[in-house]
Protein backbone atom coordinates (compact mmCIF):
# COMPACT_ATOMS: atom_id res chain seq x y z
CA UNK A 1 0.00 0.00 0.00
CA UNK A 2 2.86 2.47 1.01
CA UNK A 3 3.73 2.59 -3.14
CA UNK A 4 0.39 3.46 -4.29
CA UNK A 5 0.00 7.57 -4.56
CA UNK A 6 -2.18 8.96 -2.38
CA UNK A 7 -3.29 12.82 -1.48
CA UNK A 8 -5.08 14.00 1.33
CA UNK A 9 -8.16 15.69 -0.04
CA UNK A 10 -10.50 15.91 3.65
CA UNK A 11 -8.19 18.03 5.63
CA UNK A 12 -8.63 20.69 8.62
CA UNK A 13 -6.21 22.62 10.13
CA UNK A 14 -6.52 24.76 13.24
CA UNK A 15 -8.63 27.33 11.36
CA UNK A 16 -11.72 24.47 11.68
CA UNK A 17 -11.84 26.47 15.25
CA UNK A 18 -12.58 24.13 18.01
CA UNK A 19 -12.07 21.65 15.43
CA UNK A 20 -8.77 21.11 14.23
CA UNK A 21 -5.50 20.73 16.02
CA UNK A 22 -2.94 20.41 13.43
CA UNK A 23 -0.80 23.91 12.25
CA UNK A 24 -0.91 24.51 8.72
CA UNK A 25 3.52 23.79 8.77
CA UNK A 26 2.61 20.51 10.13
CA UNK A 27 0.15 19.44 7.88
CA UNK A 28 2.39 20.37 5.03
CA UNK A 29 5.42 18.82 6.78
CA UNK A 30 3.96 15.53 7.42
CA UNK A 31 2.50 15.02 4.10
CA UNK A 32 5.81 15.50 2.14
CA UNK A 33 7.41 13.35 4.83
CA UNK A 34 5.02 10.85 4.18
CA UNK A 35 5.96 11.31 0.16
CA UNK A 36 2.46 12.63 -1.04
CA UNK A 37 2.92 15.10 -3.84
CA UNK A 38 0.02 17.55 -2.01
CA UNK A 39 -3.06 18.29 -0.21
CA UNK A 40 -5.76 20.08 -0.04
CA UNK A 41 -7.02 22.31 2.79
CA UNK A 42 -10.70 22.52 3.63
CA UNK A 43 -11.40 23.98 6.77
CA UNK A 44 -15.14 24.06 8.04
CA UNK A 45 -16.61 27.33 6.34
CA UNK A 46 -13.49 28.76 5.98
CA UNK A 47 -10.85 30.17 4.04
CA UNK A 48 -8.81 31.95 6.80
CA UNK A 49 -5.69 29.46 6.01
CA UNK A 50 -4.98 29.60 2.59
CA UNK A 51 -2.61 32.66 2.48
CA UNK A 52 -0.64 31.06 4.83
CA UNK A 53 -1.09 27.74 3.19
CA UNK A 54 -0.27 29.01 -0.13
CA UNK A 55 3.13 30.66 1.08
CA UNK A 56 4.20 27.90 2.86
CA UNK A 57 3.99 25.73 0.24
CA UNK A 58 5.36 28.23 -1.92
CA UNK A 59 8.64 28.45 0.96
CA UNK A 60 8.91 24.63 0.62
CA UNK A 61 8.44 24.64 -2.70
CA UNK A 62 11.67 27.30 -3.42
CA UNK A 63 14.47 25.52 -5.68
CA UNK A 64 12.91 22.57 -6.53
CA UNK A 65 11.64 21.40 -10.20
CA UNK A 66 8.09 20.83 -11.35
CA UNK A 67 8.07 17.43 -10.86
CA UNK A 68 9.57 17.69 -7.38
CA UNK A 69 6.98 20.32 -6.53
CA UNK A 70 4.57 19.89 -3.56
CA UNK A 71 0.77 20.87 -4.87
CA UNK A 72 -1.47 22.68 -2.43
CA UNK A 73 -5.23 22.45 -2.92
CA UNK A 74 -7.58 25.09 -2.11
CA UNK A 75 -10.63 24.45 -0.85
CA UNK A 76 -13.41 24.41 1.92
CA UNK A 77 -15.72 21.91 3.62
CA UNK A 78 -18.90 24.05 3.19
CA UNK A 79 -21.99 23.70 4.85
CA UNK A 80 -24.88 23.62 2.24
CA UNK A 81 -28.52 23.92 3.76
CA UNK A 82 -31.32 21.86 2.57
CA UNK A 83 -32.96 25.02 0.96
CA UNK A 84 -32.30 28.51 0.31
CA UNK A 85 -29.07 30.39 2.23
CA UNK A 86 -31.81 32.90 3.10
CA UNK A 87 -34.97 30.54 4.39
CA UNK A 88 -35.39 28.40 7.59
CA UNK A 89 -32.76 29.77 9.66
CA UNK A 90 -34.37 28.43 13.25
CA UNK A 91 -33.28 25.58 16.00
CA UNK A 92 -34.96 22.58 13.14
CA UNK A 93 -32.52 24.62 10.22
CA UNK A 94 -30.46 21.30 8.30
CA UNK A 95 -26.96 21.74 6.79
CA UNK A 96 -25.13 18.99 5.35
CA UNK A 97 -21.25 19.31 4.67
CA UNK A 98 -19.49 19.33 1.18
CA UNK A 99 -15.94 19.55 0.19
CA UNK A 100 -15.58 21.52 -2.71
CA UNK A 101 -11.79 22.42 -4.17
CA UNK A 102 -10.43 24.50 -6.83
CA UNK A 103 -8.86 23.03 -9.46
CA UNK A 104 -8.02 26.16 -11.75
CA UNK A 105 -7.97 30.45 -11.20
CA UNK A 106 -11.67 30.14 -12.29
CA UNK A 107 -12.35 27.85 -9.41
CA UNK A 108 -10.70 29.81 -6.86
CA UNK A 109 -12.19 32.74 -7.51
CA UNK A 110 -16.00 31.27 -7.39
CA UNK A 111 -14.97 29.25 -4.14
CA UNK A 112 -14.08 32.53 -2.48
CA UNK A 113 -17.65 34.14 -4.08
CA UNK A 114 -19.42 31.18 -2.62
CA UNK A 115 -17.56 31.05 1.14
CA UNK A 116 -17.52 35.30 1.48
CA UNK A 117 -21.27 35.02 0.52
CA UNK A 118 -21.91 32.23 2.72
CA UNK A 119 -20.95 34.18 5.77
CA UNK A 120 -22.57 37.74 4.58
CA UNK A 121 -26.02 36.27 3.33
CA UNK A 122 -25.93 32.92 4.96
CA UNK A 123 -24.71 32.69 8.09
CA UNK A 124 -26.81 31.03 10.84
CA UNK A 125 -24.76 29.28 13.47
CA UNK A 126 -22.63 28.54 10.52
CA UNK A 127 -21.72 30.31 7.29
CA UNK A 128 -24.18 28.13 4.53
CA UNK A 129 -24.44 28.31 0.98
CA UNK A 130 -27.24 26.34 -0.82
CA UNK A 131 -27.57 24.38 -4.17
CA UNK A 132 -28.52 27.11 -6.00
CA UNK A 133 -25.38 29.48 -4.97
CA UNK A 134 -23.49 26.21 -6.07
CA UNK A 135 -24.77 25.52 -9.45
CA UNK A 136 -24.43 29.24 -10.01
CA UNK A 137 -20.35 29.29 -9.19
CA UNK A 138 -19.81 25.41 -10.36
CA UNK A 139 -17.34 26.93 -12.93
CA UNK A 140 -13.74 25.22 -12.15
CA UNK A 141 -14.74 23.59 -8.93
CA UNK A 142 -14.47 20.24 -7.86
CA UNK A 143 -17.22 18.80 -5.60
CA UNK A 144 -16.60 15.61 -2.99
CA UNK A 145 -19.79 14.28 -1.24
CA UNK A 146 -17.47 14.08 1.94
CA UNK A 147 -18.29 12.18 5.20
CA UNK A 148 -21.26 11.52 7.62
CA UNK A 149 -22.44 14.89 8.24
CA UNK A 150 -22.88 14.87 4.02
CA UNK A 151 -26.22 15.06 2.62
CA UNK A 152 -25.72 11.46 0.96
CA UNK A 153 -24.80 9.98 4.10
CA UNK A 154 -27.17 11.76 6.19
CA UNK A 155 -30.09 10.24 3.65
CA UNK A 156 -28.41 7.34 3.74
CA UNK A 157 -28.29 6.36 7.55
CA UNK A 158 -32.24 7.73 7.88
CA UNK A 159 -32.76 4.50 5.64
CA UNK A 160 -33.91 6.99 2.75
CA UNK A 161 -32.08 5.84 -0.22
CA UNK A 162 -34.11 7.17 -3.00
CA UNK A 163 -33.78 10.29 -1.93
CA UNK A 164 -29.43 10.19 -1.34
CA UNK A 165 -29.76 8.93 -4.83
CA UNK A 166 -31.57 11.62 -6.06
CA UNK A 167 -28.87 14.22 -5.13
CA UNK A 168 -26.14 12.15 -6.26
CA UNK A 169 -27.43 12.52 -9.41
CA UNK A 170 -28.33 16.34 -9.25
CA UNK A 171 -24.50 17.10 -8.46
CA UNK A 172 -23.21 14.87 -11.17
CA UNK A 173 -25.56 16.48 -13.62
CA UNK A 174 -24.43 20.24 -12.28
CA UNK A 175 -20.83 19.20 -11.79
CA UNK A 176 -20.43 16.19 -14.58
CA UNK A 177 -17.11 14.72 -14.28
CA UNK A 178 -16.45 17.07 -11.62
CA UNK A 179 -18.40 15.30 -8.88
CA UNK A 180 -16.84 12.62 -6.81
CA UNK A 181 -18.58 10.21 -4.03
CA UNK A 182 -16.18 10.03 -1.09
CA UNK A 183 -15.93 6.92 0.84
CA UNK A 184 -14.18 6.99 4.56
CA UNK A 185 -13.21 4.26 6.48
CA UNK A 186 -12.15 5.15 10.36
CA UNK A 187 -11.63 1.67 11.85
CA UNK A 188 -9.59 2.05 15.63
CA UNK A 189 -8.44 -0.39 17.47
CA UNK A 190 -7.98 1.66 20.70
CA UNK A 191 -9.37 0.58 23.73
CA UNK A 192 -12.18 2.39 25.15
CA UNK A 193 -12.78 4.33 21.33
CA UNK A 194 -16.00 5.11 19.59
CA UNK A 195 -16.92 2.35 16.87
CA UNK A 196 -20.07 3.40 15.95
CA UNK A 197 -18.45 5.93 13.24
CA UNK A 198 -16.36 2.86 12.03
CA UNK A 199 -19.91 0.72 11.53
CA UNK A 200 -22.12 3.62 10.36
CA UNK A 201 -19.40 4.36 7.65
CA UNK A 202 -19.37 0.35 6.80
CA UNK A 203 -23.01 0.66 5.84
CA UNK A 204 -23.11 4.00 4.00
CA UNK A 205 -20.09 2.98 1.87
CA UNK A 206 -21.75 -0.06 0.69
CA UNK A 207 -24.74 2.26 -0.42
CA UNK A 208 -22.23 4.69 -2.10
CA UNK A 209 -20.48 2.39 -4.00
CA UNK A 210 -23.53 0.42 -5.57
CA UNK A 211 -25.34 4.06 -6.57
CA UNK A 212 -22.14 5.29 -7.64
CA UNK A 213 -21.39 2.41 -10.01
CA UNK A 214 -24.94 2.12 -10.94
CA UNK A 215 -24.44 5.86 -12.65
CA UNK A 216 -20.79 6.02 -13.44
CA UNK A 217 -19.75 8.40 -10.77
CA UNK A 218 -15.85 8.04 -9.83
CA UNK A 219 -15.14 7.07 -6.31
CA UNK A 220 -12.63 8.97 -3.94
CA UNK A 221 -10.95 7.57 -0.88
CA UNK A 222 -10.25 9.95 1.98
CA UNK A 223 -9.58 10.29 5.58
CA UNK A 224 -11.33 13.37 7.68
CA UNK A 225 -7.89 14.97 9.02
CA UNK A 226 -7.89 16.46 11.83
CA UNK A 227 -4.33 15.76 13.63
CA UNK A 228 -0.86 15.01 12.21
CA UNK A 229 -0.31 11.96 13.93
CA UNK A 230 -2.46 9.94 16.67
CA UNK A 231 -0.21 10.38 19.53
CA UNK A 232 -1.02 12.97 22.30
CA UNK A 233 1.17 16.05 23.59
CA UNK A 234 2.34 15.28 26.64
CA UNK A 235 0.81 18.06 29.05
CA UNK A 236 3.84 19.38 32.16
CA UNK A 237 2.59 20.78 35.01
CA UNK A 238 4.33 23.78 36.81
Amino acid sequence: MSDIPFTHLHVHSQYSLLDGKATIPELVDKAIADGQRGIALTDHGNMFGIKEFFNYVEKKNSGLSDEEKFKPIIGCEMYVCANRLTENMDTSDRRYHLIVLAKNSTGYHNLVKLVSKAWTDGFYRNPRTDRYELAAHRDGLIICSACLGGELPKFIMAGDIDKAEERMLWYKETFGDDYYVELQRHETFKENANRDTFVQQTMVNEHLIRLARKHNIKLIASNDVHFTSRRMPRLTTA
